[in-house]
């Protein structure tokens, strides 16, 4: 009766323990992204305005030189908002994979000051690009509703935007910089090599263009598939444009989310004891 009894109270320590650890990486969590969010625009006079005036100005920019230069074959929606969709689409998991791939490194001192889960550190980093994805949504619906005139029309289907899409989004850029952060810590030169693939991939991601404006044989289209953040940003359009995706689109992007997530989860996780040895 006695040993049962210290097993039921190991048993109330142990979830009180959990709540307590889970309250305090909770809170450190939201006081990290408050305070990304606010530095990335400190002493700025538009403040945070800039997370919906810097989509826009690169929408104009790459507008006017995709479709005025290179022309805009093969889309069937609006160009303003379909390279703007694009745009805050791919930024949301560059910007959340490149600046938790530091947030180990960068966050050394509060490593010993605080007893928080190091998984703080670069979802920090995700959530904040989710903050920013946010207001950079202010500036699609603007575009949207001055293209009105141009055919562009609102759908129930956008809230689809929010569920499922964006925890589809979410669980494959936590997986890359779960991946990121933990190879940084023992590979700077990471940092510099993936300023390089996030370029590649992002021109060969349809942000600007249509694939079938580029005519490849079907070989080449297989391969282009295979590129998760096409997937994503189809999946986006859709339900802007007020098509609902079918089971096979869900399933691709929680797929590829879902094993994204574990991948970098397990090697963060099965690596984080030693990030004080490498730091």
């Amino acid at each position: 009766m006695a040993s049962q009894t210290k097993k039921n109270n190991t048993f109330v320590l142990n979830i009180r323990s959990f709540f307590s650890r889970f309250r305090r990486g909770t809170i450190t969590l939201v006081s990290l992204v408050v305070k990304s969010v606010k530095n990335q625009y400190r002493r700025s006079a538009l403040g945070i305005l800039w997370t919906v005036l810097n989509p826009l100005l690169n929408m104009l920019v790459m507008a006017f030189v995709f479709s005025s230069i290179f022309g805009r074959s093969g889309i069937d929606m609006d160009y303003p908002v379909y390279v703007l969709s694009g745009n805050i689409v791919f930024s949301l998991m560059s910007a959340a994979t490149t600046n938790a791939m530091t947030s180990i490194v960068s966050n050394y001192d509060l490593l010993y000051k605080t007893r928080v889960p190091y998984s703080v550190f670069p979802l920090a980093q995700v959530f904040t690009a989710v903050v920013n994805f946010l207001f950079s949504l202010i500036a699609l619906v603007a575009v949207m509703l001055i293209r009105i005139p141009n055919g562009v029309t609102f759908h129930w289907s956008m809230l689809m935007v929010f569920v499922p899409w964006l925890p589809a989004m979410l669980l494959f850029s936590m997986g890359i910089a779960f991946f990121l952060c933990t190879v940084y810590v023992r590979f700077r030169d990471i940092k510099h090599i993936y300023s390089v693939v996030i370029r590649l991939w992002m021109y060969l991601t349809p942000v600007f263009y249509s694939l079938s404006s580029l005519k490849l044989g079907d070989t080449a289209m297989q391969i282009m598939e295979l590129n998760p953040m096409l997937h994503y940003l189809n999946y986006f359009r859709d339900v802007i444009c007020g098509v609902i995706p079918d089971w096979k689109a869900n399933a691709i992007c929680y797929g590829v989310g879902l094993t994204s997530f574990f991948v970098g989860w397990i090697l963060f996780r099965l690596s984080r004891n030693r990030f004080i040895l490498h730091i």
